[in-house]
């Protein structure tokens, strides 16, 4: 593949990646700044409810960039590293909805290393997350 065919790709945003602690799939995705940050797929919070130091928003070319706006707009939403829900590295309780991400993820892990098996019909289970605002 050549760069022409990468580019557009790239700056959209998402290049799968397995996490080489728990092997779950992470987002890739370039930041302004022109360096690349591993996100957890398929989640945005509402920004309030994340420390400013760990909110990435998705900017409109697709690259992410950490908001430290205190307090943020109450309706934004942000992504988070997937170091931080990753179920195989230790972190401290930072908040109780990334806990429970966390195991969650844990348990997809586990059905992972299993080895292929039907998805559940549906997707994943939904999980509502309290607004701590």
């Amino acid at each position: 593949m050549g760069l022409v065919d990468e580019g557009p790709r790239r700056l959209r945003g998402r290049t799968p990646y397995a996490c080489p602690y728990c092997g779950l799939p992470q987002d890739r995705v370039l930041t302004l700044e022109h360096d690349w940050v591993l996100l957890e797929p398929g989640v945005t919070v509402l920004a309030h409810l994340v420390p400013a130091q760990h909110r990435w928003i998705v900017l409109s070319d697709g690259r992410v960039a950490v908001y430290g706006v205190c307090p943020p707009d109450g309706s934004q939403r942000c992504r988070i590293e997937h170091r931080l829900a990753c179920p195989a590295q230790r972190l401290p309780d930072l908040w109780p909805w990334l806990t429970a991400m966390r195991e969650e993820n844990a348990r997809r892990a586990e059905r992972h290393d299993a080895g292929p098996g039907p998805e559940p019909p549906g997707g994943l289970p939904q999980v509502d997350f309290p607004d701590a605002g």
